[in-house]
């Protein structure tokens, strides 16, 4: 059984920067259970340069055209977050099945709002948690499953923003204001939270959490304009699994000059450690090791993993693209949703309001 490529439209492609060019495209262009069909961006000249470049059918200059338009089965949204609600809701209102990097809103509220639209509009959507395609993460998921650790008692995680530290590019000062649901604590946090809790094949019940800005100020890379830090850099956070295990994670602005990613799982027959040099469980570079009763801990190869020359971040989002597509095949529900999306922010939104106390995700 095969089906059409799924055609795709990708809202605000660049032809020399962005997120879209320089992860989607790349990887949709390895794929043949997609076409790119059509972009679009504000100037339309652009948009044509951008075209000409990626091999796209057409281009457009507005989001209508793009989202109306009839060779378009998949609407990709990969813009800044303020922009989602919009851009995600003009598309869902065309009837189109819609990709939404993460977050999926600048609020719970938002993003409840799309994932219901979505529902009452029967399309298929898809989120940006990319990490859980990642093959490290599928592959302690299968452990765990197989009974590798025997019960998980717990799992500890120290990471690392990258961003939010001592510098801070211009293009990201949008997300030093927290109505723009862009920190720390939405995205790098957000990321690890979710793929932990895929690996260990389990939700989060109840959490508490502590948030803390450490550093008065923050400098812009390209200006050199010192400006406030007004989001967390110190995300302090606990967790109760519906499986019983407990999580505690520690998350810090910018990179640490000793443990940048350390993701350690605890269970009655075994120990899992996945380990990266830089910061958190979205970018990769990772080296899982694991040990079961008498052994000393030593590495496990992960089937299927990114050789030292491949791009990560590509991957992931490749490996996420083949979920959906494969979804749309057999009807399954591999790929990560609207409503998984919601589920997250729903963890987010009650680490913000918990003051350091358990609330109910």
């Amino acid at each position: 059984m095969t089906q059409a490529p799924i055609r795709v439209g990708i809202i605000g492609v660049h032809p020399d920067r962005g997120w879209a060019s320089t992860a989607h495209v790349p990887a949709l262009q390895e794929l043949p259970q997609f076409r790119l069909s059509v972009l679009s961006h504000s100037r339309i000249e652009a948009a044509q340069t951008a075209a000409q470049k990626f091999g796209f059918d057409h281009a457009v200059s507005s989001t209508e055209e793009l989202v109306n338009h009839p060779d378009v089965d998949l609407v990709v949204v990969t813009v800044r977050v303020p922009e989602h609600l919009q851009l995600v809701t003009a598309a869902l209102e065309a009837g189109k099945s819609v990709f939404s990097e993460w977050p999926l809103g600048m609020n719970l509220r938002d993003a409840e709002a799309m994932s219901e639209l979505a529902g009452a509009k029967g399309v298929s959507t898809m989120i940006g948690l990319q990490t859980r395609a990642n093959p490290a993460i599928r592959h302690i998921r299968k452990l765990i499953g197989e009974g590798y650790v025997g019960e998980v008692l717990s799992a500890s995680v120290i990471g690392s923003g990258i961003t939010w530290g001592e510098e801070l590019e211009d293009a990201f000062r949008y997300t030093l204001n927290p109505s723009n649901g862009a920190s720390m604590l939405h995205v790098p946090f957000g990321h690890t939270m979710d793929a932990l809790g895929f690996a260990l094949g389990s939700e989060f019940l109840s959490v508490s959490g502590t948030l803390a800005t450490r550093r008065p100020t923050i400098r812009m890379v390209e200006s050199r304009e010192v400006v406030p830090l007004t989001v967390a850099d110190q995300v302090a956070f606990n967790g109760r699994l519906g499986s019983g295990a407990l999580v505690t994670s520690h998350f810090r602005g910018g990179l640490s000059r000793a443990t940048n990613f350390h993701m350690e799982i605890n269970g009655s027959k075994g120990d899992l450690l996945l380990t990266s040099p830089v910061g958190y469980v979205g970018v990769g570079g990772f080296i899982l090791s694991g040990a079961q009763a008498g052994e000393n801990l030593h590495p496990i190869p992960v089937p299927g993993d990114f050789g030292p020359d491949e791009n990560v971040l590509i991957g992931n989002v490749k490996k996420l693209y083949e979920l959906f597509a494969s979804d749309k095949l057999s009807g399954a529900r591999e790929a990560p949703t609207f409503d998984s999306a919601v589920k997250l922010h729903r963890l987010i939104n009650a680490v913000e309001q918990s003051g350091g106390r358990w609330r109910d995700v």
